[in-house]
């Protein structure tokens, strides 16, 4: 895949070479990222790359469509069957694009929205002011509680009935917690609102039954294909019928032109792969992980957000270990292990410095770590962040490669590499 790269652009060629080393040799922890296969990988950079096909299958605007119809019909089959949705709309580009679509489909702008606090693990693109949902619509934030730290549902109740939202969006990208979906629909009804569900981060969770579906609460579910789904990166919309023509509409041509075929074929590598026994094992294990990692840490002092996680992630404060979540996140990529700085609910640090970090397991997991590999990167990260010098980040990013070189990753890549890694 790399070697034709290495004869017109040896330069970008040592960066892609060097980036696989990079994934290899180092542990990803970020919650948000996962190893696609190498079928995801080889579909994503087909030809199909090659056609333009604006429409959808059987009505585009291009000729020529025949066979960039039968990817996208089958991705379109593969991700009904795996979630149980009435339609979906496999074109997004991204998370961000779906929702963007779902909000214009059924919002005019100066509408009220109703979502969860970036700070409290939400979404930009629930309404920070620095995205365009944050700019087009009045949006109203509700959190966690304060001592818990799980979803605080009396106030999504209060603020409903109070600002009378439009739109109630669930979802959160830092949220260990398993979230109920039926008493959004619950007070959606009490206030005449629509609900949508944001499950970028759970999807791979939900498709196997680990995670409750939101499907039969909620009009709309939007997706990103890339986490613990393990696809492309990319984004989905499933939606109840009777929206399907207004959300395709509002989609292209709406805010997109036309569709990333090869990365529609890509994600239909991935649903079929989804659709397996062994990737239920596989959304098992991450939850394993995640969970025995969060003892391991809990166990070394570390105080975790709401005591715990139900799903992939958990989210670190480190107040008690008198570090900052920027300082940690630099401090762990020295000793190759890579996390994320993250705010925690209240935060008294701005976003770029943080108090806490997010840890995630899908990516470990996909090499095919195991509880036992959570026990000792949960030594690793608490040797690394309460002794943080040069000495022992060298120590520790040594026995990360030992264990790295026991779970091999691309090593297909890598024979492409002549050395550069």
């Amino acid at each position: 895949m790399i070697e034709e790269v290495w004869k017109v652009d040896p330069q970008l060629a040592e960066a892609i070479c060097r980036e696989i080393g990079r994934q290899a040799d180092k542990l990803e922890l970020i919650a948000s990222e996962n190893f696609a296969s190498m079928a995801v990988l080889q579909a994503q950079g087909c030809v199909m790359t090659n056609k333009y096909a604006e429409g959808y299958p059987a009505k585009r605007y291009y000729g020529g469509c025949q066979w960039v119809d039968v990817a996208e019909d089958l991705a379109r089959e593969r991700a009904s069957a795996l979630f149980g949705c009435e339609h979906v709309n496999v074109q997004p580009h991204s998370g961000t694009q779906a929702n963007m679509a779902v909000y214009m489909a059924i919002l005019k702008p100066g509408d009220t929205i109703l979502a969860m606090n970036l700070a409290h693990g939400g979404h930009l693109s629930h309404g920070s002011p620095v995205s365009f949902s944050g700019q087009l619509y009045r949006v109203v934030f509700y959190g966690v509680d304060r001592e818990k730290e799980v979803i605080d549902l009396d106030q999504v109740r209060d603020l409903s009935k109070r600002y009378r939202p439009k739109l109630i969006v669930v979802g959160a990208s830092a949220y260990p917690r398993t979230i109920d979906f039926a008493p959004f629909r619950e007070i959606a009804d009490e206030v005449g609102a629509y609900v949508m569900a944001d499950i970028a981060h759970i999807a791979g969770l939900v498709a196997v039954g680990i995670h409750p579906s939101p499907i039969p609460y909620c009009e709309f579910v939007t997706t990103t294909t890339h986490k613990t789904l393990r696809g492309p990166r990319g984004g989905m919309i499933m939606c109840r019928r009777e929206f399907a023509q207004v959300i395709d509409k509002t989609l292209f041509p709406g805010v997109q032109g036309g569709p990333l075929m090869h990365v529609i074929a890509a994600k239909a590598v991935a649903f079929k792969e989804a659709l397996t026994p062994e990737f239920k094992t596989y959304q098992e294990q991450i939850v394993k992980n995640a969970k025995a990692l969060a003892n391991a840490l809990a166990e070394r002092g570390f105080r975790l957000v709401s005591g715990g996680t139900d799903n992939h992630l958990m989210l670190v404060d480190l107040r008690g270990k008198g570090i900052t979540g920027k300082e940690a996140e630099k401090a762990l990529e020295d000793a190759s292990i890579t996390v994320n700085k993250n705010m925690i609910p209240f935060d008294p640090q701005k976003p770029f410095i943080a108090s806490g970090i997010r840890i995630g397991t899908p990516a470990v997991t996909t090499r095919g770590m195991k509880e036992g590999e959570m026990e000792a990167i949960g030594g690793w990260i608490s040797r690394v962040l309460e002794h943080p010098e040069e000495t022992v980040k060298r120590e520790v990013a040594s026995e990360v490669k030992a264990l790295c070189d026991r779970f091999p990753l691309y090593p297909e890549l890598r024979k492409e590499c002549r050395g550069v890694t």
